[in-house]
């Protein structure tokens, strides 16, 4: 038997590995790269006597990406079960967008959707026309081109809402695909009164084919910067998810837990442990010729449908027996008053006074992780909590972490930012943790609260990279409510925003809404609670804003302290 132990013995050994190492690394899928580094970095590391994260960053800092594995994909990771491969898959499917022409020498503007000729007219009622409460209202919507023409294919981007502005009251509808240039928007009718159509274009179909081949061909157009210093010396280089390769080594920085990858390019003078911080780099995304004409404010971006006769229909109350549709819209909720009512369940009180917020969190432990759609709602109460006192943790207002106490009425309430990507400036790198792996030093119980919210920071990216870090973050939580099934988890939603053709480009609705198809469908069935910002900000008369104005705010909040302190049930 063959003793390690021998130098002479442990130098073939190691020529041998990298030599198997470098065969497999420019012949392998990209998905089998970060598990033969492991499997290798193991290895040797017993023989060199080197930690882990001191091997990983050696061997990455010699060989860089071989450049074959740009013409596979973008992105190094690891291989999945069985299990969660297919999962990957049918997410993928169930978020497949209807083929539309591309915008191709032979494709003018002309013949791309214009919502300045396209109309929606609502649909008599079967019987009659006369609406009731309960009853559902749809709505169809034809697509025409700048010549008047309609359109002959799906793939618009639209969004839907019934509203009445003098009641405080709207609702999300649902807008279905024909796939021949029609569409249907159905609604519930959940208040008695008038109720007014609005339909809204977000992109038309050409739009979203530049949007899905920015990702799959432009995936690094959002990029990062890492600061590495020691002693005087410092440098600077550029990190994203996937780099391309060049004759500069890298740094991996792929999380040994949770296998969520990250690179920088390795500095010249430095070692990779001398990274100190993370920031957004720039964004860069390249159109082709013709294709920015599909991203202009007021003529195809956002922009709102008119009618072709009514407008708007009086609903007059609910009668014993509703109407049954083949299709319903089934909203989470609706605005009355301006006050949030779910659908369900759930029943959702008004906390108006920091008194009612206290006595609610009284004795409760509150982490909140995510982005600045979640920051909001730790900025949100402990202005509402005269006696939550935050912190000086020394932190900027943007990053966190943030952490503030009642001590009076022993409430904790905490936040933290997700790990990259993340497009925050001057994150320290001690301070990017992953979500997964802050749920599992949580402790948990029945006082204790879990937030998150994950998406705005995904929005250029495959989205097999979101399905992989939800894919983490979902086992967290089943080993979090498996060893303390009394904690609360909730989760916020994505959301629609304002929309610019630099956020189209980059944080575009579309974006956002299959990220949230595929949040809602990984946490479906299990002990977890949504906040269905997306359909709150739609149904809402302000205008949408990456981060919701206030009063919306306030709503999200009763919603979240709603499920903390349940209402009793007569």
């Amino acid at each position: 038997m063959v003793s390690f132990c021998c130098p002479k013995y442990a130098a073939i050994f190691v020529f041998l590995a990298v030599f198997v190492f470098l065969l497999a690394l420019f012949n392998m899928d990209v998905l089998e790269y970060i598990y033969v580094n492991r499997l290798l970095c193991k290895c040797l590391c017993h023989i060199t006597l080197l930690t882990p994260c001191q091997f990983q960053h050696k061997v990455n800092s010699s060989y860089p990406l071989p450049k074959h594995h740009l013409q596979h994909r973008f992105f190094s990771f690891q291989p999945l079960s069985p299990e969660d491969a297919l999962e990957e898959r049918l997410l993928l499917d169930s978020i497949a967008w209807p083929e539309t022409p591309s915008l191709s020498a032979s494709l003018s503007l002309e013949q791309t959707t214009h919502p300045a000729h396209s109309r929606f007219t609502i649909l008599p009622e079967k019987g009659g026309q006369q609406w009731h409460v309960g009853d559902q209202l749809e709505v169809m919507i034809k697509m025409y081109d700048f010549h008047g023409r309609p359109k002959k294919s799906g793939g618009d981007f639209l969004l839907a809402r019934l509203h009445n502005r003098a009641f405080g009251a709207g609702v999300a509808g649902k807008v279905l695909d024909h796939l021949n240039g029609s569409y249907s928007a159905v609604f519930s009718l959940l208040w008695e009164g008038s109720a007014q159509v609005q339909v809204t274009l977000v992109h038309p179909s050409e739009a979203v084919t530049v949007l899905q081949r920015l990702t799959r061909e432009q995936p690094d157009r959002v990029y990062f910067r890492s600061v590495f210093r020691s002693g005087s010396v410092s440098e600077s280089t550029i990190c994203n998810v996937f780099l391309r390769p060049t004759q500069q080594p890298l740094c991996n920085y792929t999380d040994l837990n949770t296998g969520e990858p990250w690179f920088c390019y390795k500095p010249k003078n430095l070692s990779c442990d001398a990274r100190i911080d993370h920031s957004t780099g720039g964004i860069n995304p390249k159109l082709k010729a013709k294709e920015d004409k599909l991203f202009k404010r007021g003529v195809n971006l956002k922009v709102s449908i008119k009618a072709s006769g009514l407008t708007s229909v009086n609903v007059l109350p609910k009668m014993k027996e509703v109407k049954s549709s083949s299709v319903k819209s089934e909203p989470s909720g609706y605005y009355y008053k301006d006050a949030w009512r779910a659908i369900g369940d759930t029943t959702v009180s008004r906390f108006s006074t920091s008194s009612a917020i206290s006595q609610c969190l009284k004795g409760k432990v509150v982490h909140l992780y995510g982005d600045s759609t979640v920051r909001q709602w730790f900025e949100c109460l402990t202005a509402a909590l005269p006696d939550l006192k935050e912190f000086d943790l020394h932190s900027s207002r943007q990053v966190g972490p943030f952490m503030a106490l009642d001590y009076a009425n022993n409430i904790l309430v905490t936040f933290r930012c997700h790990s990259p990507p993340i497009r925050f400036t001057g994150v320290s790198a001690m301070a990017l943790h992953s979500i997964a792996n802050e749920l599992d030093r949580v402790v948990g119980g029945i006082n204790t609260v879990v937030v998150f919210g994950i998406w705005a920071h995904f929005s250029t990216f495959p989205t097999e990279l979101y399905i992989r870090r939800l894919q983490n973050i979902r086992r967290a939580v089943v080993r979090l409510l498996d060893r303390a099934p009394g904690t609360l988890v909730v989760i916020r939603t994505a959301n629609p925003k304002a929309m610019t053709r630099f956020v189209a480009l980059t944080m575009s609705d579309w974006y956002a809404m299959q990220l949230d198809k595929v949040l809602r469908a990984m946490f479906k069935g299990l002990n977890v609670h949504l906040v269905d910002a997306w359909e709150m900000v739609l149904a809402h008369h302000l205008p949408h804003d990456l981060h919701p104005p206030p009063p919306i705010i306030k709503n999200m909040i009763n919603v979240l302290l709603s499920y903390i302190c349940p209402q009793k049930r007569s």
